[in-house]
């Protein structure tokens, strides 16, 4: 920030600064397909929600929530989309909770203590997927105007409250539903927690479309900004090029393949969120740290040194090289 004399620090710009041309290509590369996969996914579970409540075709439920929630990102002003974001997200926090008691009062507490080891490396991109913030750290850093204590504090406490919520929902899924943590099959857990439990259908729907409406919103406008600065667009307009191409390629995709949810999860977190937010920010701080090149503004703030970095690096390639093997022999199987 200091030496940009500018507030505001991008991933495309530290990855130019500390992995030249090639480095701003696979960052702009890797942005544009988590973006895409996600939206798919969000597109694809929605109008599956929209379907079953409604009684409407697929292709109908599909289009109207991409009509509704992207003419919402493109009409509405910031006030508008903060104020719709602010009630889904306070809608979220409230059925989340009733999710939480309703489904909680069946319980069993001796399905806690079940365990598959052998399933657990297939929830890494999950997790990581789960845990993606990293692309507003900058933003972070520059409203706290580079405060290393107050954006260590905010990065801990901002990880720490969706981790004990993460926490306090798989206990629900596993604890009610007998055997679940035994069968390793990858199924949906909210279908099967309507199926144990008739009561919290309704609750896990419309905790399911709010969660994927206040999502959707970030990734639009995050996307359609990105393009417009990718295509050296005019700031401070509305851009119908820019939400076409935002929008419709994972309306498509998502009618041509309506069972992409997870397909898209699994696809974005693996070769998305590892790639972008895994081995880049250990690759860019090793050039910031190492190379002869650049000198560093400032010392190293995060321990270990190129043990860390190698850690994180090592152990991102090694779950995308292993789904790719997996992937690959899955191709093969088929054949």
């Amino acid at each position: 920030m200091c030496e940009l004399g500018s507030g505001s620090v991008s991933l495309v710009s530290m990855a130019k600064r500390t992995l030249g041309t090639a480095g701003v290509r696979t960052v702009c590369f890797s942005y544009l397909f988590i973006h895409y996969a996600l939206l798919v996914a969000y597109v694809a579970r929605s109008s599956e929600i929209l379907t079953n409540s409604l009684g409407i075709p697929l292709w109908e439920s599909a289009t109207l929530f991409s009509l509704a929630f992207g003419g919402l990102c493109y009409f509405g002003s910031q006030r508008v989309i903060g104020a719709v974001n602010g009630f889904l997200v306070f809608s979220i926090i409230a059925s989340f909770t009733l999710l939480v008691v309703v489904a909680s009062g069946n319980i069993q507490w001796s399905s806690l203590l079940e365990t598959n080891f052998a399933a657990a490396p297939q929830s890494i991109p999950i997790i990581a997927l789960s845990f993606v913030y990293q692309n507003v750290v900058p933003v972070l850093c520059t409203n706290l105007e580079g405060d290393l204590s107050k954006v260590r504090k905010a990065i801990v406490l901002g990880t720490a409250i969706p981790l004990a919520l993460f926490l306090v929902w798989d206990a629900v899924i596993l604890g009610t539903i007998p055997g679940f943590a035994e069968s390793g099959a990858i199924t949906d857990p909210l279908q099967q927690l309507r199926s144990s439990n008739g009561t919290v259908g309704p609750i896990v729907e419309a905790f399911s479309f709010l969660a994927i409406g206040t999502s959707y919103i970030g990734f639009v406008l995050g996307l359609t900004d990105f393009i417009a600065d990718l295509l050296k667009l005019p700031s401070g307009q509305n851009k119908p090029l820019t939400y076409l191409v935002t929008l419709f390629p994972p309306l498509v995709l998502s009618l041509l393949d309506p069972e992409i949810f997870f397909k898209a999860l699994d696809f974005a977190g693996t070769y998305g969120v590892l790639v972008l937010f895994g081995v880049f920010p250990a690759a860019m701080s090793w050039s910031e740290r190492y190379s002869n090149d650049l000198e560093a503004p400032i010392s190293p703030i995060v321990p270990g040194g190129k043990l860390t970095l190698s850690f994180v690096m090592g152990g991102a390639l090694l779950v995308i090289f292993s789904e790719v093997f997996k992937d690959i022999m899955q191709l093969q199987g088929l054949h």
